[in-house]
């Protein structure tokens, strides 16, 4: 019986965040696509990606498996993933390195878009005529994880968007550089995510060096999000 009640208890848990991580995941990647098209390249809109549909955007793992296993893994205190990358020809925009920067720039702005209409939609929950506390934790979820997505994507390292804006943004001379570490960036996001928070725990001190920035960041945003939507 005990069994029976903690699977009911993840089954609820995870129906609450399955909905607010595919849309935020797979939406982000939809505004890459979009704004790529409307700056000149077509690839993803030839592709189909350029679509509000999610199951053009899944990833099997990184969409599904990865949430799942953090979600796991964390007691639903940590979830993240990702979706199929946009292909994006970024010799075909009409400037370049100018236009890279708003196609990079497009998927942590669709996060925060989503945050705030998670954030405005809490107004609607006295209507609601049933399902009050389910939808309330899906709004609460969607308004995190895409506050989560945003700050983090804008970190300045390749391949995140933040590396791409930060590329297209400072002089050559720096940018040259940067750009060069897109093929170590996974391996640097790794070590940030996983390597330094395991031998910190080994050495009894806290090297968790993205919560230092990312939760402090999130926090901000929230209180900007919820007050911008009319809560305080």
């Amino acid at each position: 019986m005990l069994t029976d009640l903690n699977t009911a208890s993840f089954a609820y848990q995870a129906s609450t965040w399955a909905i607010p991580i595919v849309l935020a995941i797979t939406l982000h990647e939809a505004a890459h696509g979009f704004v790529a098209w409307r700056f000149g390249d077509d690839t993803a809109y030839r592709r189909g990606r350029v679509s509000l549909n999610p199951f053009r955007h899944i990833d099997g793992f990184g969409t599904v498996l990865l949430p799942a296993l953090l979600l796991i893994g964390s007691g639903g205190r940590f979830v993240f993933g990702y979706a199929k990358p946009v292909p994006v020809a970024f010799h075909r925009l009409r400037h370049p390195r100018r236009d890279m920067v708003w196609v990079a720039a497009a998927g942590p702005a669709s996060n925060l878009a989503m945050a705030f209409v998670a954030a405005l939609l809490f107004h609607l929950l006295p209507l609601l005529p049933g399902g009050v506390e389910w939808t309330r934790l899906n709004l609460s979820h969607a308004l995190y994880i895409n506050l989560l997505l945003a700050v983090f994507n804008m970190l300045p390292i390749p391949p995140l968007d933040g590396g791409r804006v930060a590329v297209g943004v400072l002089p050559v001379a720096l940018a040259r550089p940067l750009a060069r570490l897109e093929r170590s960036g996974i391996l640097i996001l790794i070590a940030l995510l996983f390597l330094l928070p395991f031998v910190g725990n080994r050495l009894g001190t806290d090297l968790d060096v993205l919560s230092w920035i990312l939760v402090p960041t999130v926090d901000v945003l929230f209180d900007a999000v919820v007050t911008l939507a009319g809560h305080r």
